[in-house]
Order: structure tokens, then sequence, then C-alpha cells
């Protein structure tokens, strides 16, 4: 045997094997419909689109939002978002015009390119439903990044009034680069969900920085997840009312206390959450959590809270807690705060985490940070009157 077919055997080992380990380390895992998105592509890809649904008779939807960096905070700039979906009959109507190639995706698909501010909106009609099944209604949205990342799969855009997305449903989500639930708002006959994308958010083998940084509560672009707190203090004392359910609609923020509670460095964060609760009126819902790591008895940590409420004379903040952030009863565990660290706070709009601190001192340096993240994610991610949306 010549030494060239003795090495042959070795070598097709040493071959399969490392395309094996390159193929477990593809971004985002195999994605069947990965080269469907380049089919049609064309050369020239605006921030703003209207997709072929738009004619079509139905209820005219636009998704805007931005496009973010792996931060959840600096925008992303010349990101590619291809989507597909069904008709207002639920299926993906072919027509003789569309590349046959991919009839599969029907013709309702399309591309957006995220501006320089990494803004995007795509005007579009919303699908139906799979007929004669029970998946909720849904857009089909795939990432190119403009690098040498490979394309990935998000979560699907879904419809926060579908009933068909049940309370399982929603927690079976991954959140690829973030919650796909779509939150509506009616202006006129459009409905308007504004839908901001992390890219690599729970995308599997995403390359990512070194941090070593204190972690707690879900990612930013994740949904907060409903949860049951004890109400000790304010507007819905001595009730166990989720604050998602029932005010995450608005803008608000989560203030978590566990293991190491500075009592005094509390009272001082309160007095501030109090101060921007007034400045900033209904559009601004703030609530303090307390989880009882410690394990003191109820009665103890509701005489607790309703004296510091009394003393600070507080009328907006809601003073609440919960019997641990691992309790699985009042579905807390949910959302993933650890109890070792000083505080977490969780900033949301429209039930959507946009913005974390964690450990931060009460300080004049902290609050201004919170007072811009909150100014910052107050308003709409666009300007329906702008000329460009006409």
């Amino acid at each position: 045997m010549s030494r060239k077919l003795y090495l042959y055997p070795i070598l097709l080992v040493v071959f399969l094997f490392n395309c094996k380990g390159q193929s477990s380390k593809l971004i985002g895992g195999p994605f069947e419909n990965g080269d469907f998105m380049y089919i049609g592509m064309p050369k020239h890809i605006p921030s703003i689109d209207t997709s072929p649904g738009w004619l079509e008779e139905g209820q005219k939807l636009l998704i805007t939002g931005t496009i973010l960096q792996q931060d959840g905070i600096t925008p992303a700039p010349n990101v590619i978002l291809y989507y597909y979906q069904t008709d207002t009959k639920g299926v993906y109507s072919n027509r003789k015009d569309l590349d046959q190639k991919v009839a599969r995706h029907g013709y309702i698909r399309s591309w957006v390119k995220s501006d320089e501010n990494g803004k995007y909106a795509i005007y579009t009609v919303r699908p139906a439903t799979y007929p004669n099944r029970e998946d909720p209604a849904h857009i089909h949205p795939s990432i190119k990044e403009p690098n040498d990342i490979n394309e990935y799969y998000i979560d699907e855009f879904v419809f926060d009034d579908d009933p068909l997305l049940t309370s399982e449903k929603r927690k079976a989500m991954p959140n690829r680069g973030g919650s796909g639930v779509l939150r509506l708002l009616q202006k006129g006959d459009l409905h308007i969900a504004e839908h901001n994308i992390i890219l690599g958010l729970n995308i599997p083998n995403y390359p990512t920085a070194n941090n070593r940084q204190a972690t707690s509560g879900r990612n930013i672009g994740e949904d907060v997840i409903s949860f049951t707190p004890y109400h000790a203090w304010g507007p819905d004392r001595s009730t166990k009312t989720c604050p998602i359910c029932k005010y995450g609609r608005y803008q608000g923020i989560l203030y978590f206390v566990g293991k190491h509670t500075d009592w005094e460095e509390v009272k001082k964060w309160l007095v501030y959450l109090e101060r921007e609760s007034f400045e900033r009126q209904k559009y601004l819902k703030a609530y303090f959590v307390y989880g009882n790591e410690l394990g003191q008895s109820n009665d103890k940590l509701i005489t607790h809270l309703e004296n510091i409420g009394k003393t600070l004379n507080l009328q907006k903040v809601a003073l609440t807690f919960v019997p641990s952030f691992s309790d699985q009863a009042s579905e807390i565990d949910m959302n993933k705060i650890n109890p070792a660290v000083e505080n977490t706070f969780i900033i949301y709009k429209q039930s959507n985490i946009v913005s974390k601190f964690i450990n931060l001192k009460a300080s004049p340096k902290s609050f201004a940070l919170v007072s811009e993240a909150l100014d910052k994610t107050r308003g709409d991610f666009f300007d329906l009157n702008s000329p460009k949306y006409k």
C-alpha cells in the first residue's frame, strides 16, 4: 500500500470531524430558509418598506422600531431584515411574477435595511393564522448583519391580542432577538407595533464579548413576565395585583432588592422614584419589589413597608414583596432576579424591557442615569407626522 493510500482514511476522518465541528458552530443553528432570503433581494434596500400585502383587503399594519447591538442600547445600522408572511386567508399565496424557487414563502415577502440610527419600518397587512391550525398568526423574520456572521432567524412576530397566543406559548418563546410579541396601538385605520430587535440575543453560538459584571433579570428586548407580589403600600394596597397585567401598556420601572438590602439606600431611591412618578404622571408606574429571602413574617414585613410609605409620604410608588425571587407561586422566578446583587432596576415599555441597571448606588449620578434612560424610552420610536411615513 502506498503512503498516500495509507493516509487517505486518516485525512478523511479528520476532514469529516472538522466539517462536523464547523457545522456545530453555525450561528443560530440550522436554518432551512436561510438561502431563500437572498433570492430576489434588491441591490438597494430602503429602511422603510411597503410589502405587497399592503394592497390586500385587510387590517393595515405598521411595524417599526430600532435594531440594536448586543448591549440593547447602541443602534445597529445597515442590518438587513427579511420577512415573509401569509395573506389574510392564512395562505402563502403564489402568483405568476414570483420566483418559484421561493413559492413556499408566498408573494408577501420583502426586505428592509436599518438606517444610520438603526430605524426600520414595514407597512404590510396583518396575516391570518393557518387554516385549521392552532398556531398564532405570525410573520417570519430573519437577519443578516453587515459582517461575516451568517444569517439567522429571530422570533416570529406574533400578536399580543391573538387568542391563540396562550400563556404557555408565550413562555415557550425562545426570545431570539428579543420578544417577538407585537403590541398594537391604533391610529385611525392603522395598527402600529413598536418593535425593537437585539442582535445576537439568545442566538446559539453568537460571539459575545467577555462580561464579568453581575447578572440579574431578563435581557433587554425580552418581555417582563407577569407576577403577583403583595402590595403593602400604594394604589393597589392589600392586593396581589400583577403590575404588568394591569399597567403593562405604560412605561414602568421595577426596583428589586433581595438579600443585601440597605434600607437607607432604599429610602433615597424611593424618594427619587416618587419625584419621577409625579413629574411623569400616568406615563410612569414605579414599583419597589422586595424579595423576602430572609424569611421575615408577612405581618412584620407589611408593617415595615407601611412605615416607610407613611414616613416618606409615598403616593405614587407601590411597595410590594414576594416570598423570594425563586418563588414559583407568584411566578417572580420567571424574571430571573438575582437575590445576591444589591439592586436590579428594570425599565419596561409595553411590557418589553428597554433598559436595565444592576448595583446602582443612590446618588445624583445614578438618578441622572435612570432619568436619562426613562427619557430615551418614553416616546415613540418614530414620528408618524414625519413626511417619510406618509
